[in-house]
């Protein structure tokens, strides 16, 4: 719960601890062994969220809410961009309405932070923002992933989210989405798989998206490369780079420098 190293975020705020995998994105998260690592290091918020499978580590489907983390952006004078649960999911069905209510109350309370909730559970999302919160947050960026046209549909669900700002991660990008209608969606983010077991991202995949960006003015934000470079083959993340058509893209959407532009603050770069 600190800065990080998200190449589109500035902190990350962990109210709510462990998941379950939900589809073939999920398969390969960074966060179980995070969260397996963290329980050796004596953080009881972890304990028993994971277990071994063969070589791998894998959520137990439990999740815990952890209300003392709730005062934590109240701490954070400077403004941040905050990615929400960058270990768990916060719609995921084991968190409570009462506990996603308090969250919002935070997120209500701290207008300086932009807060970046990203699902894989989009269904609920929408039905639990639109039947308890009520207000639109001008802070608030709601978003889901999709990590290949199996589930594409997500972004139906997403659509149907009252939001300030509206988008997607297409990463892990492991397969081609083909054809989505992205209106309504104010930014995405694209980004290979990272890690030993990584799965292959392909250009041509990249290229389709970034195609659709661009016809819907949805910002375009490339992360990573990831594993797998553009030709195909291994490497580090760091030697595969984040550049794509030879430059990088750190596109934000539109309603954010709007928004940083009226409080006098510097305009984030676009891509």
């Amino acid at each position: 719960m600190a800065d990080t190293e998200i190449e589109w975020t500035d902190a990350t705020w962990n109210p709510v601890a462990g998941c379950s995998i939900v589809s073939a994105g999920c398969s390969h998260c960074y966060a179980m062994e995070m969260a397996r690592r963290l329980e050796a290091m004596g953080v009881g918020k972890y304990a028993g969220l994971t277990r071994r499978s063969g070589r791998r580590t894998i959520w137990q489907g439990l999740v815990r809410e952890d209300q003392a983390a709730l005062t934590i952006p109240h701490r954070w004078r400077k403004p941040r961009k905050i990615f929400v649960n960058s270990m768990s999911d916060l719609f995921h069905e084991g968190v409570s309405d009462a506990f996603i209510q308090a969250v919002w109350q935070v997120m209500r309370e701290t207008p300086r932070h932009h807060y970046q909730i990203l699902t894989k559970r989009p269904e609920r999302m929408a039905a639990v923002v639109t039947r308890l919160i009520g207000d639109v947050l001008p802070n608030v960026w709601l978003g889901t992933s999709i990590e290949d046209a199996e589930v594409v549909a997500r972004v139906d669900h997403l659509r149907a989210v009252p939001a300030a700002i509206r988008f997607i991660s297409f990463e892990p990008l492991i397969g081609p989405v083909g054809t989505i209608d992205l209106a309504g969606i104010d930014w995405a983010i694209v980004g290979g798989e990272s890690g030993r077991s990584a799965r292959p991202i392909r250009e041509a995949w990249v290229d389709e998206l970034h195609q659709q960006c661009l016809a819907y003015d949805t910002a375009f934000f490339f992360k990573q490369w990831g594993t797998w470079g553009k030709d195909n083959k291994r490497r580090s993340k760091k030697a595969n780079g984040r550049e794509y058509r030879g430059r990088t893209w750190d596109e934000m959407p539109t309603g954010f420098t709007a928004a940083v532009d009226r409080r006098g603050k510097r305009t984030p770069v676009a891509g």
